[in-house]
């Protein structure tokens, strides 16, 4: 019976479709811009993917992501001419302070964020967000002391929650069919920018050493070592917040935003205006919400790990021999980042669609996880190689780690926006940003105190030096993984669409 009354529903709903002209299908707004954007992807329908749209949610993400890890490759130089650290292995302790820093600004306000994004638009929220790269980005690389350098982080990190709002927007602005690719450009320029981040502050760190027949010694560039690197991210983010000026807005500015998508929802599912109630809670506390907090609880234990392992990555390369280090100078964690980053991009445009079609965006994430344990634990047995061996292994090893990270980051993305709908969908990537902001502020001081603590324990009979960061890392990792399988992470209500 019901079937037969679903079928008739959908035949109705179709004949109307029929008969109708294409834009009266939905109720749209005059002055909503929300209704502007749902007018054109209908319009769009059949169409290929929007590139151009791509590349500016591309350009938004990789604005956010570029601050945070620029610093990794010459943070520990930093705190070392600071002069702050009593002893050669408390570097990568007082390195770890300033690393979480950001991410403890950007934990204390990211639900704010949100909050601003749902009341007040996407566009507003972003270009704040932007704007606040510039300014503090900029003042971070003319730090002459510790406390600068923590406080310009914690306020750039506290005006960084807009990847949140991003997110939502890329849910938003995309048609359903191509919301996949638009949240795997999100996460891939989020990937990329962790990568091409430390490869700028590698590169671009104390000009005055690596290029002194461009930078002369006692200048501008000679009192600030590590103002470059920043200032052309900053340079970067200015670009991007210019062009924020014109992109669209997607939030609906009236009450009947979700109308002719519950219609639909009602008609699909063969109920009455009562059970299409259930379908939609407009007033739904987030919270109880388990498919999207089990993601967001995982997801968060996933930046935690790799946030750590970014840290970790970074210090151990430039750390000394005789601590377990490769005695790396900063290009060579520049040289090593960047084959990632290339690889990542190929990934991301070329292979991801096809590994979430064969797999599903959860299971991917899975299957990506497993593979990461045996990688990291490789690690201190490939800085065994010495020469081109070590680098072509290091360059793999990384390259195969970020490509799984983005898999599972995306597949979780993928998760959060599909499980809400649009009018609090900018509060729950608030909250995910708020938890991920947390647990990403516990990683570089916890990661670097393991390093410390590690270095000091060289001669050890169980997993002695760099074998221990790395057991420890996995143990995160092996946690996440529990995480993304039943009964833990929550099914949505079309679970086909992701498994």
């Amino acid at each position: 019976m019901l079937s037969s009354r679903k079928e008739g529903c959908l035949r109705n709903m179709e004949e109307e479709k029929g008969k109708q002209p294409l834009l009266e299908r939905k109720k749209y707004y005059e002055n909503c811009p929300g209704c502007k954007v749902d007018q054109a992807k209908e319009l769009s329908e059949g169409q290929g993917v929007p590139i151009t749209k791509l590349f500016i949610m591309w350009m938004v993400a990789l604005s956010a992501a570029l601050p945070i890890s620029s610093l990794f490759p010459f943070l520990y130089f930093m705190v070392r001419d600071f002069n702050i650290a009593k002893t050669e292995a408390d570097i990568s302790t007082y390195a770890g302070y300033v690393g979480s820093v950001f991410m403890l600004g950007r934990c204390l306000t990211s639900f704010l964020w949100g909050i601003i994004a749902d009341r007040f638009g996407r566009k507003p929220a972003i270009l704040i967000g932007v704007t606040s790269v510039v300014v503090f980005n900029t003042l971070f690389g003319l730090s002459t002391s510790f406390w600068m350098a923590i406080i310009t982080r914690f306020l750039l990190g506290s005006f960084n929650g807009y990847l949140g709002p991003v997110r939502a927007y890329a849910a938003e602005l995309f048609r359903e069919e191509h919301q996949a690719i638009g949240l795997s450009t999100v996460s891939s320029a989020w990937g990329i920018g962790l990568i091409i981040g430390p490869s700028l502050g590698g590169y671009l760190a104390q000009p005055v050493e690596k290029y002194p027949n461009i930078f002369p010694r006692d200048s501008f560039w000679d009192k600030f070592p590590y103002f470059l690197p920043n200032l052309i991210t900053s340079a970067f983010a200015f670009v991007v917040a210019i062009g924020c000026i014109w992109i669209p807005e997607t939030l609906h500015n009236h009450n009947s935003s979700n109308e002719s998508t519950e219609y639909a929802e009602a008609l699909e599912n063969g109920s009455d205006a009562t059970d299409n109630e259930k379908i939609t809670k407009k007033n739904e506390n987030l919270f109880l919400n388990w498919p999207l907090m089990s993601s967001v609880i995982a997801y968060c234990v996933f930046s935690l790990h790799d946030i750590a392992y970014q840290e970790i990555f970074s210090l151990w390369a430039v750390s000394p021999p005789k601590l377990g280090g490769l005695n790396f100078t900063t290009n060579d964690v520049g040289n090593i980042l960047s084959v990632s980053g290339l690889a990542l991009i190929i990934y991301q445009l070329a292979l991801y669609p096809s590994v979430q079609r064969a797999s599903g965006a959860i299971g991917s994430a899975r299957i990506s996880a497993l593979l990461t344990i045996p990688l990291l634990q490789s690690y201190p047995f490939i800085a065994l190689f010495s020469g081109l061996a070590l680098f072509i292994g290091l360059s793999t090893a990384s390259m195969l780690k970020s490509i799984f990270s983005i898999t599972i980051v995306t597949g979780l993305f993928l998760q959060q926006n599909r499980v809400v709908e649009q009018h609090q969908r900018g509060t729950a990537n608030g909250i995910a940003m708020t938890g991920m902001s947390l647990f990403k502020a516990i990683g570089p001081a916890s990661g670097g105190a393991v390093l410390t603590w590690s270095q000091k324990r060289m001669d050890s009979s169980f997993l002695p030096g760099t074998h221990m960061v790395f057991f420890v890392l996995n143990i995160a990792e092996a946690v996440g993984l529990l995480m993304i399988f039943k009964p833990f992470l929550g099914e949505k209500k079309k679970p086909d669409q992701l498994q």
